[in-house]
């Protein structure tokens, strides 16, 4: 058959004039559609078929799936979007390279694909699954992203790379193996809601990326949950990390954030640890479960920490300092689980401020061979006089209206993605 009689089979119109083409699945079809597509066309492929070969889409348009696969043959990205205002849609993406500098990908927006989209697709076993690559407002949601799982852990590409993106979203995606569920840096004005990360290093990682929203994501069996560092104006709000390894929530070098209703359950070492970060409003979160609630270091400051709930932590809050850091405000602390206290009013405080820790805590932090001495009575008889006298503490944190009863946060829920 003539090459121009085989091209206008390829590109035949499902019907006059309204910008659909219908992709056959034979070899080279994709690339010529894409080649004579106008803009605002819409690419609809055959159900079920096998694409080879990486393609690049330099003009706007939707590409739709219907279920069919595009292999890149394990050379660079298999999808590069060049052009502004593409929608790709219920594809299976396979087969990326291994190197272009750690940064090929199952698919990559380009800094000219502003406003993509990314949505209702398989992206599996690539080097990193959707690189936004500096494109603007792009919403990349509702995907089932699987990355690799050979080599180590932080040799593997990141689920989803958001590199110098205003406006991104990111939004219900599905997100396993590989090394970070999604990777954040030098951005800003983001969204991360509503995702699920499983086998991972880092659920969110976060870098230099302000005025932004990590909301309503579950974060299940990783080594760290939210890690939030070197940003400013961070909103994290009703997240769940359950089960993770280290971490649940990290902020460091991070300040003036909101960490609201939050979940941190049965993390393996701290619920929250806190680095050199300022200025930051933690309030109704639950963290519940871990090794050690808090650990608050590096002349944190001025953060303020209210109605959250302490529940069944081996240690409430570890806190190296010599000053008193006040966790309540406006008359409202937060729930201790460990405290033992009367509400004679019954206005929901305890009559009792509650003080995490003693000087022996601070010994034990800093000597660890110190262990030893525990059981010994002068030990004890320090402990006694502190309860008693609390003037007699070196300083710490102090909560002088602890709650009764803790307010707990709702935990998000997932549906699976059809």
């Amino acid at each position: 058959m003539p090459r121009s009689l085989l091209l206008l089979f390829l590109l035949l119109p499902a019907f006059a004039g309204a910008g659909e083409v219908r992709v056959s699945g034979e070899a080279g079809a994709l690339v010529l559609a894409i080649e004579n597509a106008q803009a605002g066309d819409v690419l609809r492929l055959s159900d079920n078929a096998l694409y080879l070969g990486a393609i690049e889409i330099s003009v706007p348009l939707t590409l739709i799936g219907n279920g069919a696969t595009i292999d890149g043959q394990e050379t660079g990205s298999v999808i590069t979007v060049t052009a502004e205002d593409v929608t790709i849609r219920d594809l299976t993406v396979i087969g990326s390279g291994s190197g272009g500098d750690g940064l090929d990908a199952g698919i990559t927006l380009s800094k000219t694909a502003d406003r993509a989209v990314v949505e209702g697709n398989r992206i599996l076993g690539n080097l990193i699954g959707i690189d936004v690559h500096g494109a603007k407002d792009a919403l990349v949601a509702r995907n089932i992203i699987e990355g690799r799982q050979d080599g180590r852990m932080n040799d593997r590409g990141n689920g989803i790379y958001v590199w110098n993106a205003p406006g991104a979203r990111v939004i219900g995606n599905d997100v396993r193996w590989g090394r970070d569920g999604v990777f954040v840096n030098t951005s800003k004005n983001n969204e991360f809601i509503g995702n699920r990360f499983r086998d991972l290093r880092f659920a969110v990682h976060y870098m230099y990326a302000n005025d932004s929203v990590v909301a309503g994501n579950i974060s299940e069996g990783n080594h760290l949950g939210y890690a939030i560092m070197y940003s400013d104006n961070v909103l994290i709000e009703g997240n769940l990390s359950q089960g993770d390894r280290d971490h649940g929530i990290m902020m460091n070098y991070t300040n003036k954030s909101r960490v609201v209703d939050n979940t941190i359950q049965r993390v393996g070492d701290k619920c929250v640890f806190i680095y050199n970060a300022h200025r930051n409003s933690f309030e109704g979160n639950l963290f519940e479960g871990c090794n050690i609630g808090i650990h608050f270091t590096a002349g944190s400051e001025r953060n303020d920490i209210s109605g959250n709930a302490f529940v069944g932590n081996r240690t409430q809050v570890k806190y190296v300092g010599s000053k008193w850091v006040e966790w309540s405000k406006d008359g409202v602390g937060n729930y201790w689980s460990d405290h033992t206290a009367f509400d004679l009013n019954a206005d929901g405080i305890a009559d009792s401020a509650y003080r995490p820790n003693d000087i022996m805590d601070q010994v034990l932090w800093t000597q660890p061979a110190a262990k030893s001495l525990l059981g010994s009575p002068a030990v004890q008889l320090i402990r006694w006089s502190q309860s008693a006298f609390p003037a007699l503490l070196p300083g710490g944190v102090i909560d002088r209206a602890p709650l009764m009863q803790p307010d707990l946060p709702a935990i998000p829920e997932w549906e699976p993605i059809q």
